[in-house]
């Protein structure tokens, strides 16, 4: 009788959004949104930037915010090119901010974010420790082990990816807007194989999949494992180019021809995304062109991003779109 209660009281609880244990709070919608810091790199030419990523904390709402008081940076201005639609969940390297001029070690560089009423802020510094390059990009994001390394990643360099035509155009509501990317790269990291990749790191299951010995024996794992939660509590990505669209600013709802590769992190088993188990990298147009039809459901102004994604290191290309009735 005690068990019956007990397993009853987790129902309600479950169905009310309350986990029983802290770690398995989560939700679709109605929590806030949280900056991030991720740190500071220098180019080439010797141009410092401030790297800052977000956590949504929903599985499913995406929240907007304009710039101003409620989505804004403490030195420069509110509007440092910053997102103003915000995805689900985790997402890492999103926006470079230019360090300001005369900026020491300690100045800080503040990005205010107000979501569901709760204000929190990200503290940009340059202290030496917040120090990134590719290798503490590529670790973050999940292609490598926490504190590992090799000659091939420190040699990776990023995709170059270039939005075609005008990077400025006019549409209509509901009329469809096609889109064209060209992304190249140099070949590093070479994409893993089926079911290796670093968000499918039970050992098992890897060298499970890797003895199948045929299509239909990949298809019997992936039947059993599809609805198996990730295997690893970090986060692990599958490694491979891609291309993916999303909305990076505006308010109104935007539909794609095609299913995007989410460019957060997904860790669902099945979902199209590289952090999820089971996912394969799609295989690329021979001349590297990637396309999509955008439509716009209401009138206002978007920035619709590009991002190409080697496995390791990003490239983002941008269009801003003015939608009229």
């Amino acid at each position: 009788m005690r068990r019956m209660i007990l397993v009853g009281m987790c129902l309600v609880l479950a169905g009310a959004g309350i986990g029983v244990g802290a770690q398995s709070l989560t939700y679709s919608r109605g929590q806030n949104v949280s900056p991030a810091y991720e740190g500071w790199e220098e180019d080439a030419d010797g141009t410092r930037y401030f790297v800052f990523g977000y956590m949504n904390r929903n599985w499913e709402e995406e929240i907007d915010v304009p710039p101003g008081p409620d989505n804004g940076f403490s030195v420069g201005g509110a509007d440092q090119g910053q997102p103003t639609h915000f995805l689900p969940r985790r997402n890492r390297f999103v926006v470079r901010v230019p360090v300001p001029a005369g900026f020491t070690e300690k100045d800080e560089l503040v990005w205010t974010l107000t979501t569901k009423g709760k204000t929190e802020k990200a503290y940009a510094s340059l202290a030496l420790d917040y120090r990134i390059d590719g290798v503490v990009r590529a670790s973050e994001t999940g292609a490598l082990g926490a504190g590992s390394s090799s000659p091939e990643i420190r040699a990776n360099k990023p995709p170059m990816l270039e939005v075609q035509g005008q990077k400025r155009i006019e549409a209509r509501v509901g009329e469809p807007v096609m889109l064209v990317a060209t992304v190249t790269d140099d070949g590093i990291p070479k994409a893993r194989a089926i079911g290796a990749g670093a968000a499918v790191s039970n050992t098992g299951s890897s060298r499970e999949v890797a003895a199948a010995a045929s299509a239909a024996q990949f298809e019997a794992i992936r039947a059993r494992r599809v609805w198996m939660p990730p295997s690893r509590v970090t986060v692990g990505k599958i490694v491979g180019l891609h291309v993916g669209w999303y909305v990076y600013r505006g308010a109104g709802k935007v539909t794609f021809d095609q299913d995007q590769i989410a460019s957060w992190e997904d860790t669902r088993t099945g979902g199209n995304s590289p952090w999820a188990p089971l996912w394969t990298p799609p295989q690329l147009p021979p001349d590297g062109k990637v396309g999509v039809r955008a439509t716009f459901h209401a009138p206002g102004e978007y920035v619709i991003r590009a991002r190409a994604d080697d496995g390791a290191l990003t490239a983002d290309g941008m269009v801003t779109i003015t939608v009229k009735p």
